[in-house]
């Protein structure tokens, strides 16, 4: 084996050295974890079976839950999943994905029919994106039109207004306009969003939580449990 003199292992050494700061501050920069800490998770059907109790006790304060898409689709295991996470103490919200092909009133429904009233849940959400969604984009005032009929009949029904889900592709095209007492939920997998809109809700990138086999899309909320726990607890009148 080949010694390196001395003045190169010293170099090699501070090499190392940068490379581990850089990479702790880079850590700490990209993951959310250490800066809030109130965490959760969302999931849907593409998890499988969760065990909740393992998953409550990795640091998951709450989960949003797929129930529904379209007019006509319901998650599998939404039924499943929404009872499990609240009997392991989970505050729990459900949302539906929203397409951009079908009325909203009809959407609407679809959730209204499998999402309990439940006193205690998070406001409903909606996701909206492109991804995974029909090829047709309509004008942002025919889409706009049909947003508000779904947000409308939710907020109607489960007195609460509902969380908007979007990533900045999808809120540029659509939703700029839209008022600002809006509950966002942000996707941005790397950097924590900035700027417009004002989040309260943050998916960053898929990590590992115990209970679920595989990767889970990881949140925060930008505030302490209690003021999560206040905003399970709104009801409008």
């Amino acid at each position: 084996m080949r010694i390196l003199p001395n003045r190169w292992a010293r170099w090699v050494s501070v090499i190392v050295f940068a490379l581990g700061i850089v990479g702790v501050g880079g850590y700490l920069f990209f993951e959310p974890g250490w800066r809030y800490v109130v965490h959760g998770v969302d999931v849907s059907h593409h998890q499988g079976d969760i065990d909740w109790t393992d998953l409550a006790d990795d640091r998951t304060d709450f989960a949003y839950i797929k129930a529904t898409e379209g007019a006509d689709w319901i998650d599998p295991l939404f039924e499943a999943n929404w009872r499990s996470a609240g009997q392991a103490g989970v505050l729990r919200g459900a949302y539906h994905f929203f397409t951009l092909c079908t009325p909203g009133g009809q959407q609407a429904l679809n959730m209204i029919d499998v999402v309990p009233d439940a006193t205690d849940m998070l406001p409903p959400a909606v996701d909206l994106e492109f991804g995974g969604n029909c090829s047709e984009r309509p004008s942002v005032d025919d889409f706009r039109g049909e947003l508000d009929s779904f947000l409308g009949a939710i907020e109607r029904h489960y007195r609460m207004r509902p969380v908007i889900y979007t990533n900045a592709q999808f809120y540029d095209t659509y939703l700029r306009d839209e008022p600002p007492d809006v509950i966002w939920w942000i996707m941005s997998p790397v950097l924590e969003p900035w700027g417009s809109p004002e989040w309260t809700l943050w998916q960053s990138f898929p990590g590992h939580r115990k209970g679920v086999e595989g990767r889970v899309d990881r949140n925060v909320f930008r505030g302490d449990l209690g003021e999560l726990e206040a905003l399970a607890r709104r009801k409008s009148r």
